[in-house]
């Protein structure tokens, strides 16, 4: 299988060829996206150890070591993603007020990169696999996602309750992850032609549910992890064919080189990506619907305003969400209006704050990564010491008003405890906590060496 996949790549990039084998020995390209909400460029470029900026994103640069318990990674500063993933969307070019749907989420790398541009819109987020689901729910509430709906299962009754509804929708489609073969070995021996074809199938199939979700104008923009013509060109022209009020759109980019010539598509109007250009491998479509129409997402009429439930939030944090919605003594927050969903599995929509337990709100882990440190009432400024102790569950003993306080790290919060006025108890899910011989301090001081 592996000869016959090189095979078919020689055919395919022809004086390239040897540069693509030879990129298949070289080290992984690893890479990071900060959000320019949370961290500027500059504080970034202080703290974080980083290589050359990424020509796929602005806010993407490579990196050359794991990042994982850096302080700022915990923080939800940044996200840790291959660099040519953050291509596909820095072409959807999401707007502040946008609709967004994205149906193949997991693990939430291009999720939280499409929240990051969102102010009054809203992003729709689906997986079909539940465990990559819950990932995808950790990632959202690491990086402060708030204005979200999180589904799970199939795309085609997502697609149809919401049918018309998204100015935006991406579809980075399951793939046979042909770009993977250097981070992943089961990748290339798992290889087969007979696998290519399967995921080409079902991609054709996700991409007709994503039309009915698009409405009249609305853009689509298709992408994989793979280089087989059959889960790409090929893909898009099929689609293309079936559905004649699509257009293809310039992706308007500088980075990567243009497509496969294929009968019923535009080679010039896609992006394939390389690791001799940059980034370990994607493919990427933009489209855009002529005709249809526009519809409203369906919102929750809720009662009127939950006093109760807003006075106990006013206690952690200064500035409430416009919407509140409680669900089973459950308490979520977002500014957008909820939506009514009956069709599909939700499993959140915005941000878990607390729950009732004995006419009490207990508050949530979610809601001390979400917001800014101006807008907890209580706060601790935590040294990097202190913030592995607290990562591992210890208490920090301070003179702080009694409450729920939000740890902080260079004015990031990223967690919370509460203060009986001389100490702070740990309230970081143990779940979320560091292993006895990981260590914040110390992947600090590797950095620095």
């Amino acid at each position: 299988m592996e000869t016959l996949f090189l095979e078919r790549m020689k055919n395919e990039l022809k004086e390239d060829y040897e540069a693509f084998v030879d990129s298949l020995s070289s080290p992984l390209l690893r890479g990071l996206r900060y959000d320019p909400r949370k961290l500027s460029r500059e504080k970034l470029e202080a703290n974080v150890p980083l290589g050359k900026p990424s020509p796929f994103c602005p806010q993407s640069f490579y990196v050359d070591r794991p990042l994982g318990n850096h302080p700022y990674h915990l923080a939800g500063a940044f996200y840790l993603q291959e660099p040519s993933a953050s291509s596909a969307v820095q072409i959807l070019d999401v707007q502040p007020e946008d609709i967004v749907l994205d149906l193949c989420a997991a693990p939430g790398g291009k999720s939280t990169q499409i929240a990051s541009h969102l102010d009054d819109g809203i992003l729709v987020c689906n997986e079909y696999d539940s465990k990559r689901a819950m990932v995808l729910l950790s990632n959202l509430e690491r990086m402060g996602v708030q204005n979200f709906v999180l589904t799970q299962g199939e795309v085609g009754p997502l697609c149809e309750e919401l049918h018309d509804c998204f100015d935006k929708v991406l579809v980075d489609a399951p793939c046979s992850g042909e770009g993977m073969m250097k981070k992943h070995d089961a990748a290339m021996q798992s290889w087969s032609l007979e696998h290519v074809q399967a995921c080409a199938r079902r991609q054709k199939e996700i991409l007709s549910c994503a039309y009915r979700a698009l409405k009249k104008d609305g853009i689509l923009v298709y992408s994989t992890c793979t280089y087989s013509k059959e889960e790409n060109e090929e893909v898009i022209a099929a689609f293309l064919k079936e559905h004649p009020d699509m257009i293809q759109i310039d992706p308007d980019c500088s980075f990567g080189r243009r497509g496969i010539p294929t009968l019923g598509m535009d080679a010039q109007k896609v992006v394939r990506i390389y690791p001799m250009d940059g980034g370990e491998g994607h493919f990427v479509c933009k489209m855009q619907k002529t005709a249809g129409t526009k519809r409203a997402l369906p919102i929750q009429k809720l009662k009127k305003r939950d006093r109760k439930t807003e006075e106990a939030l006013g206690q952690w944090i200064r500035s409430i969400p416009k919407h509140i919605l409680v669900q089973k003594d459950h308490v979520y927050v977002m500014d957008h209006p909820f939506l009514k969903l009956s069709q599909v599995r939700v499993l959140r929509q915005g941000v878990l704050a607390g729950t009732w337990i004995k006419n009490r709100l207990e508050p949530a882990h979610a809601l001390f990564q979400t917001f800014s440190k101006e807008n907890y009432v209580l706060t601790q400024e935590l040294s990097l010491e202190q913030m592995d102790e607290v990562m591992h569950g210890a208490p920090i003993v301070s003179q702080v008003s009694k409450g729920y306080v939000a740890y902080c790290i260079d004015g990031l919060p990223f967690g919370f405890g509460k203060s009986d006025g001389h100490r702070i108890n740990n309230k970081i899910p143990k779940g979320l906590r560091l292993l006895p011989g990981s260590h914040v301090k110390k992947e600090i001081e590797k950095h620095e060496r």
